[in-house]
């Protein structure tokens, strides 16, 4: 599994940046010449009834500039909608510190390197080495964290290399549209959530979460590539099977991030379908792919979601 498609946006964006106090983001290399716009269509469906529509669109939480998605169809869903739901919407980075900081230290006093088989040591070491050193996080402070946290940290600090921005990702834009338009903006969990997801999870879970993103690492920039393009395609179902590989080797790590989050965005739809009004949700691409579905798992509320075709 992607960390990147089972997290919310301002929460990786956040992980990053806390990633130590003294570790900077990592700066992006100059700016090349301003990439020709590339159309793409991103998925969107739709779910109605006599007063209450809800549209749900599938979101990548980073993008490479020049990409063209919001407009036709998603633009104008958006533009008739009168609220925007998120999985987790932006936060004072400030708070998010906060709780970040309460969960992510490792009070154990056994690093974290300790932890791993020794036969991954070496893939951890040359992880931090490639990507966390150059913005000043060496190993022994990364040893002082969680394994959750390193992975996503991890995860996260190869982006400005790879030519993807954060802010350019779906959700910055859906969020800058939505407060310039006075929309409301909602989040379907809080970053209390989000985190405990991940701490929660029994500590052997973590370290081979951990051991997995070591060996995607590499890989990264291809993979994320492959994402964007068969999202930026309209297409789900391959989306789907891109994103949940790693359910095959961590099918635990799956349960919590995907289909249990899906299962309760799910109930959510359908209390909100009782209230009237134009809803756009936007949650990570992922969820809205694969047997697995937010839309699948509307089937026992008697709830179909139909693609929106343009």
């Amino acid at each position: 599994m992607r960390l990147r498609d089972v997290i919310g946006a301002p929460l990786a964006l956040a992980l990053m940046l806390v990633a130590p106090a003294r570790a900077q983001t990592p700066t992006a290399a100059p700016a090349p010449a301003p990439a020709a716009t590339q159309d793409a269509d991103p998925a969107l469906w739709v779910v109605k009834d006599a007063d209450t529509t809800i549209y749900l669109f599938g979101t990548v939480h980073v993008l490479k500039p020049g990409l063209s998605w919001f407009d036709e169809a998603v633009k104008k869903a958006f533009d008739d909608s009168k609220e925007l739901v998120l999985e987790l919407p932006d936060l004072d980075q400030a708070a998010i510190q906060q709780a970040v900081l309460a969960r992510a230290p490792d009070k154990s006093g056994t690093p974290l390197s300790a932890k791993l088989p020794e036969a991954e040591r070496p893939l951890y070491s040359k992880a931090i080495a490639d990507y966390a050193a150059p913005v000043g996080l060496t190993e022994p402070v990364m040893d002082r964290f969680k394994p959750w946290f390193a992975a996503i940290t991890l995860t996260q600090l190869p982006l400005a290399k790879l030519g993807y921005d954060p802010s350019s990702g779906a959700e910055k834009v859906l969020t800058a549209a939505a407060k310039a338009a006075n929309k409301p903006i909602s989040g379907l969990e809080t970053i209390d959530q989000q985190l405990g997801y991940f701490d929660t999870l029994p500590e052997p879970q973590q370290i081979k979460f951990l051991e997995l993103t070591l060996k995607e690492l590499p890989k990264e920039g291809e993979t994320l590539d492959k994402m964007v393009k068969q999202w930026a395609a309209g297409d789900p179902e391959a989306l789907g099977a891109t994103i949940n590989e790693g359910l095959r080797e961590q099918p635990e790590i799956g349960a919590v991030l995907l289909t249990e989050r899906n299962k309760r965005w799910a109930s959510w739809i359908a209390d909100r379908m009782k209230q009237p009004g134009v809803v756009f949700v936007a949650v990570g691409a992922g969820h809205l792919a694969g047997k697995d579905s937010v839309q699948n798992q509307l089937t026992p509320y008697k709830i179909t979601a139909t693609r929106v075709n343009y």
